[in-house]
């Protein structure tokens, strides 16, 4: 599956963006996708997933200000950010996987990302 993120961009904290990635090349509907992030000097880790039962992971640090959603006819997930902080500054990165563990283990190669940067 080949996937394509966009959406990235500088704002100042408080602001909000969507990042998109558009999925080809593999049977989307129902599929479990997630969003992952990498900030300078930090490993990957997921910020939001859908499993593969429909049901959302967040990360603590981002619930209630990140949104994931997607469009099975677009073959697009989208990942909603609210009420940024510069701590959500990162590369984001989406994966045809679910937000797990083994998954991040296990998960390449990533594609090139959109960089988020929270700054006034």
């Amino acid at each position: 599956v080949q996937l394509v993120e966009s959406g990235g961009g500088l704002v100042q904290p408080g602001g909000s963006l969507r990042l998109s990635c558009v999925a080809s090349g593999s049977t989307f509907s129902g599929a479990a996708m997630s969003w992952a992030r990498q900030a300078p000097g930090k490993p990957f880790g997921w910020v939001s997933g859908f499993y593969n039962d429909g049901s959302t992971y967040y990360a603590d640090s981002v619930k209630g200000r990140f949104t994931i959603s997607r469009d099975n006819a677009k073959n697009t997930v989208y990942l909603h950010m609210d009420s940024l902080k510069p701590e959500d500054t990162a590369v984001y990165y989406c994966a045809a996987a679910p937000p797990t563990t083994a998954a991040m283990m296990q998960y390449g190669p990533w594609g090139q990302g959109t960089q988020v940067t929270v700054s006034s």
